[in-house]
């Protein structure tokens, strides 16, 4: 169903099965895939590319263009994946580089008033709280949550299955299966409950805190941490999982304190 009082634009591609309501926008150079919902006032921007069964609540401006001097009107995209539900207010940028794309993956649950900047990649079953504000070329690992009010700033990384707590300012990268809390961020703990209620074993929770213990409370430099957890934890995924985060990172993580780097 498309209400008469939304503007649609000729040239957009919309699926099957498609609910506009009124007043919202779609631009041209936009593509809606079958089963999405898109809510009153909601605007949807060129260069837009919406998978499957999305929803779009009222006020979301998805496809933005991106709030960054270096733009200069190249073509970009914004591509949201498949069963994601984008709550009221919600603002995605476009790319700032010439065919490229800020990236939304599946499953993913983006609460009102966040804000994603350009470049951003949402790996996929991400749950930002509301308010979140992510700056533009960040990466969120999947099945990650990120609480009301927190921040990352720009080109910083979080790992699969870690847990940002409310009002938290990133500023470094995040390493997977970690609770990150407090200002300036520190190290919490394991994403012990969450990872135990999809599935994780105890011998993997384990394994994962033995690891965390050299890198956060042995009081050593990560790069010594590194080589402790080689000798010292099981040879499972996850410890692959952690210890390649933190090597493709160039050792930089979110510590205890500024000592660590």
């Amino acid at each position: 169903m498309i209400s008469p009082l939304a503007h649609v634009d000729p040239s957009a591609r919309i699926g099957e099965n498609v609910t506009i309501h009124p007043f919202a926008y779609i631009d041209a150079n936009v593509e809606i895939g079958d089963g999405c919902e898109i809510k009153p006032y909601a605007s949807i921007i060129s260069g837009t590319r919406i998978g499957k069964n999305n929803k779009v609540f009222q006020g979301a401006i998805i496809g933005a263009d991106p709030q960054d001097f270096r733009w200069k009107g190249e073509e970009t995209f914004c591509v949201i994946g498949d069963n994601n539900v984008i709550r009221e207010q919600v603002i995605i940028n476009r790319s700032i580089r010439q065919g490229e794309a800020t990236t939304i993956g599946n499953d993913c649950f983006i609460m009102a008033e966040s804000h994603i900047g350009h470049d951003c990649l949402i790996k996929g079953k991400c749950v930002l709280g509301n308010g979140v504000k992510i700056a533009g070329d960040t990466e969120i690992g999947k099945c990650t949550i990120l609480s009301s009010g927190a921040m990352m700033h720009e080109n910083c990384k979080i790992g699969d299955w870690a847990l940002i707590k409310g009002g938290c300012r990133i500023g470094s990268n995040v390493p997977p299966y970690v609770i990150i809390a407090h200002n300036p961020a520190s190290y919490y703990g394991i994403n012990a409950v969450v990872m135990r209620k999809h599935g994780f074993t105890e011998e993997q929770v384990d394994e994962i805190a033995k690891a965390y213990r050299h890198v956060y409370q042995s009081g050593t430099s990560v790069y010594n941490a590194v080589k402790r957890i080689e000798a010292d934890v099981e040879d499972i995924p996850e410890r692959a999982t952690i210890l390649d985060f933190i090597r493709a990172n160039n050792f930089k993580i979110v510590a205890i304190d500024l000592n660590q780097y």
